[in-house]
């Protein structure tokens, strides 16, 4: 009898304050794509993890990520084959060139591609950019000389700009519960394809090299060398882009400002309509968004520290010994990053969450910013060990960066989104890609640059320390 009584004064308490219980308070409409999805949310409420939705997510930004970094491990030799460098330490100037101008392409479209999502929808800005996956990344593979790779290269960036609206498709399509880890999806399969691209490099480049018994000399695969890892990646992108068609539409299509869709939006953007933090004015400025543009500026400059570690390890790793680096093949920079790829779906799967409820998405980020410095700085001393000590000291440190990295990204991810409202969180994502790829665009360039600069160097030691050396003469008396 007494809780009866305390449940109604509670109501009758909410009722005086013009409040109204909140399923009555959400209005969907009939044909709204964006109103479908949230009551299906609704009525999944207790359902566990909705691990098909996690498994589109996977998918989507796996193909997204796949032709990115796919070239570096053969991006020496395919630069090399094009006969454009004039001494072997510019090869990784020109090599450079190639692996930025891809994030330049992204950067000059990824703005326009979160506006297109938050007018026509997350949908059609996915399916053409996975579709544009299936072009250029095959006509990339096909390039016979610098510029024809530089150019499909360009394009496929331009195309590329569709993580924006992955990310806040993912945001929107999981319960509020289910958001971190919707995202962490996200930036999980977008570190394990910067991890899965180099190793597919790795094994499938050259493979009349590699395997003469499958491939025969001077067949088609010994005319395009480096077509075979670029064809699997495109395949890999076609089957996704099949699949998006079935993909449900969140972006909603109807104009409202009353007070149950602004509530929506509220519980949409993870808040319970009290944090103040959380939800954004109507239309505001999104680069007077200090919590969104905070979180972009840090993204980009973890970007530029991210991409160029990528390319300079590779380069480092495949330059002969008397450059300073390892002398490893392509197939030993495929097993170093398969083993990383490995540890990171481990720790996306099993640890993650239990990281992100200890110290939240931020503070999570912050330590891993932190931890990422030593580990950096431990590189040089593990390149002084040899065989199997070498391949395992890389390999732990590789992982180890993997994890790190992920961990920062997706606090990034999940900062990002909740700070905005659904009709501005594609262009929000926007900016963040836009300003990555062009700190991305930076960091190749600037790190074949930088590499080459030091081969160059280490080249007139050599040379200055064999013209040094005395010559012994024999005297016969």
């Amino acid at each position: 009898m007494r809780s009866s009584r305390k449940e109604g004064h509670l109501i009758n308490m909410e009722e005086e304050k013009g409040k109204k219980p909140l399923l009555e308070r959400k209005k969907y409409y009939e044909n709204c794509p964006g109103c479908k999805v949230e009551k299906a949310k609704e009525l999944s409420e207790g359902q566990g993890v909705p691990f098909t939705k996690l498994f589109i997510m996977w998918m989507v930004a796996l193909s997204a990520a796949l032709p990115i970094s796919s070239l570096f491990p053969f991006l020496y030799f395919m630069v090399r084959d094009f006969n454009i460098a004039k001494t072997e330490a510019d090869i990784s100037s020109y090599a450079g060139y190639v692996g930025s101008v891809f994030m330049l392409g992204r950067c000059l479209t990824s703005f326009l591609w979160g506006i297109i999502a938050d007018r026509f929808g997350r949908k059609p800005a996915i399916l053409i950019g996975v579709t544009s996956v299936v072009v250029f990344n095959t006509l990339f593979g096909l390039s016979t000389s610098f510029w024809m790779a530089i150019i499909t290269r360009f394009l496929l960036g331009s195309f590329n700009g569709y993580l924006g609206p992955v990310r806040a498709y993912a945001a929107e399509i999981f319960r509020e519960e289910h958001q971190a880890l919707g995202l962490s999806t996200v930036s999980a399969a977008w570190g394990i394809g910067l991890i899965i691209g180099p190793s597919l490099g790795g094994y499938l480049a050259q493979p009349v090299e590699k395997y003469p018994n499958i491939f025969p000399k001077d067949s088609f695969w010994d005319k395009f060398p480096y077509f075979l890892p670029n064809l699997i990646t495109s395949a890999f992108a076609f089957v996704v882009a099949i699949g998006c068609i079935w993909i449900p539409e969140t972006l909603h299509n109807h104009n409202s400002s009353n007070e149950s869709t602004e509530y929506a939006e509220a519980l949409e953007n993870g808040s319970d309509g009290t944090d103040n933090e959380k939800i954004t004015k109507k239309n505001e400025n999104l680069f007077l968004n200090w919590p969104l543009m905070s979180s972009v500026i840090a993204y980009c400059v973890f970007s530029l520290h991210d991409i160029a570690y990528q390319e300079i390890f590779s380069l480092w790793a495949v330059s002969p010994p008397r450059l300073g680096g390892l002398n490893f093949t392509t197939n030993d920079v495929g097993n170093i990053l398969t083993v990383s790829g490995l540890a990171l779906i481990i720790y996306q799967l099993a640890l993650y969450p239990s990281v992100q409820r200890a110290s939240g998405a931020i503070g999570s980020t912050r330590i891993s910013a932190l931890l990422t410095i030593p580990l950096l700085q431990s590189y040089p001393f593990i390149g002084l060990f040899s065989g199997l000590a070498l391949f395992i000291g890389l390999s732990i440190a590789s992982s180890l960066k993997s994890i790190l990295s992920i961990t920062i990204v997706t606090g990034l991810f999940v900062q990002q989104n909740r700070v905005v409202e659904q009709h501005q969180r594609g262009a929000a994502n926007g900016i963040a890609m836009t300003g990555m790829s062009l700190f991305k665009a930076i960091g190749p360039a600037s790190g074949g640059a930088i590499s080459s600069w030091l081969l160059e160097q280490k080249l007139g030691d050599i040379k200055v320390s064999s013209k040094s050396t005395p010559k012994c003469s024999h005297k016969v008396g």
